[in-house]
């Protein structure tokens, strides 16, 4: 089969690799679609994301769609569309028992976290533990399911949250997943979802998405203490700043966007003065079940999608991924025939 395989930093290739064969506990499916993630993005661009480091051919992609290609156990027939949840889950520790996306000792997709690496879904086929997989209604089209995984992790941010019925959210940062967890805040039925960014390409999706406003960082302020909930989502230390700021007296704030390694300039004072509740977020649990009823009925959240590159042409989808002002989500067609889509 074909393979999509990162060796190295800049050093990405379609190469032919051995055709998995399923054993009795895997499903093997036939990929149409995968988006590229930032850690899809460091991997290529470094090298490494953060302190996993390639040290084998790495297939990339963990947000994924195609078709279910061979199923042993006859549960699910050739062709049945699905998308994958991503992650195998470690071991169990006490307190943590409902939170299986925390355990130690798990695996995702495409991650060199791992070793040997776990390998992701940018090839013909990819070999799938039958828990991973989520089958697709009729209606929902392979092209938007690939988007089922970053949605999902949008909805674990409101779960985190407590929900948002009825509140006033603040999204902070437009890039794939702020614009996912926009959707989701619209979707959860959120009074007011308000994007920023510091780019005008990310906000002008968001705006397409519905989101009652925007603002771009540097030429507009944002309201003081505003907000009942913000879902930071890009990482920036100014930008969590801004939504401590920003959100009201005992509000929430939801960090999703990961940030770098080390110390981080955060103004924690009107944090402690104001009683914000600061939760952590990673990933999610199973809210990539929602992600798909949502995705089926919310045609437009397709908007995010900008860019749907073939697989011989992986390095300029690479390079549009890492350009934000001009690129939402860009997806990787993976050589699954055009019927079949």
């Amino acid at each position: 089969m074909r393979a999509l395989t990162i060796h190295a930093k800049l050093d990405i290739r379609e190469e032919d690799v051995p055709t998995p064969e399923p054993g009795p506990d895997q499903v093997r499916v036939r990929m149409a679609y995968a988006g590229v993630c930032g850690s899809d993005l460091h991997y290529y661009f470094e090298g490494a994301n953060g302190a996993f480091v390639v040290r084998e051919p790495l297939i990339p992609g963990h947000e994924v769609s195609g078709t279910v290609d061979l199923d042993r156990s006859g549960t699910w027939a050739p062709g049945t569309p699905v998308t994958v949840h991503p992650a195998t889950f470690g071991d169990s520790e006490p307190g943590l028992e409902h939170h299986p996306h925390l355990w130690p000792n798990g695996a995702y997709l495409g991650s060199a976290s791992t070793w040997p690496h776990t390998q992701g879904g940018m090839s013909e086929f990819l070999l799938v533990a039958p828990g991973m997989i989520r089958v697709l209604p009729p209606t929902l089209p392979l092209r938007r399911a690939a988007l089922a995984e970053p949605l999902a992790v949008g909805l674990h941010a409101i779960a985190i949250a407590g929900g948002v019925e009825g509140k006033r959210v603040l999204v902070s940062g437009s890039g794939p997943i702020g614009l996912l967890a926009a959707a989701a805040a619209l979707a959860k039925g959120a009074t007011e979802v308000v994007s920023t960014d510091v780019l005008p390409g990310p906000l002008r999706r968001a705006e397409s998405l519905g989101v009652h406003s925007t603002v771009q960082v540097g030429t507009a302020e944002l309201p003081d203490s505003y907000f009942d909930v913000a879902l930071e989502c890009s990482g920036a230390a100014p930008a969590v700043n801004a939504a401590i700021a920003a959100v009201r007296r005992a509000g929430i704030l939801v960090q999703v966007g990961m940030l770098s390694a080390g110390t981080h300039p955060i103004a924690l004072a009107p944090l402690v003065s104001k009683e914000i509740q600061l939760r952590g977020c990673f990933r999610f649990h199973d809210e990539i079940d929602e992600a798909v009823r949502i995705l089926d009925q919310t045609p437009s959240i397709e908007r995010v999608i900008t860019h749907v590159i073939p697989a011989a042409s992986v390095v300029e989808a690479f390079k549009a991924a890492k350009d934000s002002d001009t690129s939402g989500k860009v997806l990787v067609s993976l050589w699954l025939p055009e019927a079949d889509r």
